[in-house]
């Protein structure tokens, strides 16, 4: 008997069928060798089986007797992948060793005569060279042998792994649109069934505008949403709508929904309609945003933007803006006024031609500077008035940052100051004439010294230490007097340093190295305490000539400052002179002027230390006795 599935069946028939694969496989396989024995001896029963299993387009296979060997169709096969034709004949438990647990259980209820379905049955295969995660129905049932007793378990198989993973993957877009939709501004989404006028939305959709969520899932007309929309607003959605419809273009509208509590909310809704092969719109699907906040941010702007610009144009500076590379892009109608320039036409880079082309240059590189640095911007230029007239203005810009420090814009103004600065120059002009008189005064009373002492030598010390204090008063006056219109020294000051270096430049060595070191803190002093310092500083040197460090070659004078509090100290300390010792009383004339220059005229306070190395002399003086600005201060706090 030929070893055939079909014994009885015709050589042209048997060739048919053997186009099949798998039961050309089951005819040519070697069964002697298999627990099952050759096919001529297996019982009917499971003959039948096996010819229904192989005609059969659906994945089955076939668990036989207690070693559960497999037989399967060629639908199996090619869900058995890389596995066929290998496992064919194989124990179960063998052939799917990953499963042998899952399959060894299978197999004893199906030898119990036991039938059960799994759905979506989760299993970790090996069918293409490495594990995967795949899905089934598993459908099993008994093999049921001519005696009434299963002889194996018959599984027939429905993969699902696509659609799980589909379904999965569309819950994923699901969980992502939900948080996406959760964390914006996206209200929710509906569809329209415009042949029905049905309109289906989602949760969101339908809460705000007031409909029920479960008749929105279910569909319900368009006229029923529009009911939460403003009435004011009505007539323009209508009219976005059917605009959409008859053009065909994408329908957007902004419009505000009215709650039961009657808050309202702005939202834009835009939406896209579908039309069918006769032309008609069939479903119109959209979506909505609620743009409340936005809204509310742009309306409270536009009005910080008015009441800005309403400002900015009241006062009486000009104003202007740039952006933070410095492009200007706003200028207020006091600046249009002075220059006479029509709005717009001097953004960008034109404002520098607004310049003198003498002062073009520098208030670039300014500029540039800020930019460059975030630092003020401040400058006096030129500007051309709307008359052709050059008129002075003094241009300030600081910049406006965020938390970060980056600068946002910038904020700039100009003020006319041409009458204040030509009224300046004309006090200028009065204060250099003015100096110039009080210097040949000056020079006028040491030549009537010099001519008085002239015939009376016996007065000739006198005069001398006379002219040399007219003459400390005079580098006082010069020190202090206005120079240039802008300059540092046309503010009626400078420093206490520098006034000691210009009055004791006579005691300076053969080498031109100074003899009287200035170190520590320094101070601005005004004219005002310019004269009874200069007094001050050459009694004190002229004494050190006579009698102390500066009297030899080798000796000098170290004088420290130090700022403490309100009161600034001096130190002033001779060196590397001869030994000093206290006088009997301090009588003399430069000794008497010393103490009115401190304590009368700047309040302070002196102590002369008489030590074995040199004279050290230390003054107390209050700040406010340096400065004018500091003294005006103190006397509006007294008179309080």
């Amino acid at each position: 008997m030929p070893r055939s599935l079909f014994p009885l069946a015709a050589p042209e028939v048997r060739a048919e069928l053997e186009r099949d694969p798998t039961v050309k496989l089951l005819n040519d396989y070697d069964w002697s060798s298999n627990p099952l024995g050759q096919i001529p001896d297996w019982l009917e029963s499971l003959k039948g089986a096996v010819r229904l299993m192989m005609v059969a387009s659906t994945p089955m296979v076939m668990m036989v007797g207690p070693q559960a060997i497999l037989i399967y169709n060629d639908a199996y096969g090619v869900f058995a992948g890389q596995r066929h034709p290998e496992i064919f004949g194989m124990p179960a438990l063998e052939a799917w060793p990953e499963i042998a647990d899952f399959n060894r259980q299978n197999v004893e209820r199906g030898l119990t005569g036991e039938s059960w379905t799994l759905n979506d049955q989760e299993l970790l295969l090996n069918r293409h060279g490495a594990p995967e995660t795949s899905w089934m129905d598993l459908h099993y049932s008994p093999i049921m042998g001519d005696d009434g007793y299963s002889m194996g378990t018959l599984c027939i198989v429905h993969e699902t792994t696509a659609r799980i993973l589909a379904e999965k993957a569309l819950a994923r877009s699901e969980e992502r649109l939900t948080l996406a939709l959760s964390s914006s501004a996206l209200v929710g989404t509906w569809d329209w069934d415009t042949i029905n006028n049905v309109v289906t939305a989602d949760d969101q959709f339908a809460n705000l505008y007031n409909v029920d969520s479960q008749i929105a899932g279910l569909g319900a007309p368009i006229e029923q949403y529009l009911l939460a929309v403003e009435h004011e607003d009505l007539p323009r959605v209508n009219d976005d709508l059917q605009r959409s419809f008859s053009t065909g273009a994408d329908f957007r509208s902004e419009y505000r929904v009215v709650a039961p509590d009657g808050t309202r909310r702005w939202v834009v809704a835009s939406g896209r309609p579908r039309f069918n092969a006769e032309g008609q719109v069939y479903r119109f699907p959209g979506v909505a945003i609620d743009i409340t906040e936005q809204r509310r941010a742009a309306e409270a702007l536009a009005k910080s933007e008015l009441e800005f610009r309403t400002l900015a144009d009241t006062m009486p500076q000009m104003i202007w803006a740039t952006q933070p590379d410095g492009y200007h892009d706003y200028y207020n109608a006091r600046w249009y006024e002075f220059t006479g320039m029509q709005p717009g036409t001097t953004d960008g880079e034109g404002w520098n031609d607004m310049f003198h082309p003498d002062d073009q240059e520098e208030a670039w590189k300014r500029w540039r500077h800020s930019l460059e640095t975030g630092e003020p911007y401040q400058i006096e230029y030129r500007l051309r008035h709307h008359s052709g007239e050059y008129r002075w203005t003094l241009g300030r810009a600081l910049p406006i940052v965020d938390n970060n420090g980056r600068i946002l814009r910038w904020i700039g103004t100009c003020t006319d100051i041409h009458e204040s600065r030509k009224a300046a120059e004309e006090r200028e002009l009065v204060a250099q004439e003015l100096s110039h008189r009080i210097k040949n005064i000056f020079a006028v009373l040491t030549g009537i010294v010099s001519l008085s002492a002239r015939g009376r030598p016996d007065i000739k010390p006198f005069a001398d230490q006379l002219r040399q204090r007219i003459f400390a008063l005079g580098e006082a006056h010069d020190f202090v007097r206005p120079q240039t219109y802008l300059s540092e020294s046309s503010k009626g000051h400078g420093t206490l340093s520098a006034l000691v270096a210009r009055l004791l430049r006579p005691y300076e060595g053969e080498d031109g190295s100074s003899r009287i070191r200035y170190a520590g803190d320094d101070t601005i002093i005004d004219d005002a305490a310019a004269t009874p310092l200069a007094l001050l500083f050459h009694e004190l040197a002229t004494n050190a000539a006579k009698y102390g460090a500066l009297q030899g070659p080798d000796g000098w004078v170290d004088l420290t400052g130090r700022r403490d509090g309100d009161d600034f100290h001096l130190t002033w300390k001779e060196r590397g002179g001869p030994v000093t010792s206290a006088p009997a009383q301090l009588s003399g004339f430069g000794s008497r002027l010393i103490e009115l220059s401190v304590t009368g005229q700047m309040r302070g306070q002196i102590e002369r230390l008489w030590e074995d190395d040199g004279l050290k002399v230390e003054l107390t003086l209050p700040l406010a006795s340096l400065m004018r600005s500091s003294r005006l201060q103190v006397e509006k706090t007294e008179d309080a």
